[in-house]
């Protein structure tokens, strides 16, 4: 039987990836209608949920590798 793994920071990277998708349709629409001023705010949201996604998994992979460690220590 296999052990549960640990929940981590479940909203982070849907979360970011909603809010890309959000930046990205942002972008389309303010450009198709030439609203410049909230083009700009969606721009920046966008540029700040591709590396708050990058971040996340990061942080992901580095506790699951430390959780590795861990299990090898206590063996």
């Amino acid at each position: 039987m296999e052990t549960k793994k640990k929940l981590r920071c479940p909203l982070g990277v849907p979360g970011g990836m909603l809010a890309a998708l959000i930046g990205l349709f942002g972008i389309v629409y303010n450009i198709i209608y030439f609203n410049w001023t909230e083009l700009i705010i969606s721009f920046a949201l966008f540029l700040l949920a591709m590396p708050f996604i990058r971040i996340t998994m990061m942080v992901h992979s580095a506790n699951d590798r430390l959780d590795e460690l861990e299990r090898k220590i206590q063996k």
